[in-house]
């Protein structure tokens, strides 16, 4: 009996570090896919003009993606998908900051033309 349960252990204890091996490789894909979309949103926050019209964001973004890239180099494949995901919100923000003032700077241009047009109306009508 004592031989079985010496086996049942170790079966078990095979079955276990199997499945912890399956479950570590399994979590880099994902934190793999996390820091490249991620990436691509940093990316795209800088394309709409976040370093200028959100820098603290773009760069809470930017730390926060080379601390990710840093734990994906240590293999820490949760720390570096949570801080994947931290940057891809950071960078969203940024480059909605960036659209948003980028429609308020045209608005007020299209007011200030709309008031210059009306001061000429009023002109000729005078």
């Amino acid at each position: 009996m004592n031989r079985n349960n010496g086996k049942v252990a170790g079966s078990l204890l095979a079955g276990v570090l199997a499945l912890l091996m399956c479950a570590c490789s399994s979590m880099k894909t994902p934190a793999t896919a996390d820091v490249a979309v991620s990436k691509a949103a940093v990316d795209n926050a800088v394309s709409a003009g976040g370093p200028e019209f959100a820098p603290v964001e773009m760069n809470s973004a930017r730390e926060k993606m080379a601390l990710a890239n840093k734990a994906m180099a240590a293999k820490d494949y949760k720390l570096a998908a949570d801080l994947a995901g931290q940057a891809q919100a950071d960078a969203k923000l940024a480059q909605a900051k960036a659209n948003s003032a980028k429609a308020q700077t045209a608005a007020d241009a299209l007011q200030d033309d709309i008031r210059v047009l009306r001061e000429e109306l009023n002109r000729n009508v005078k």
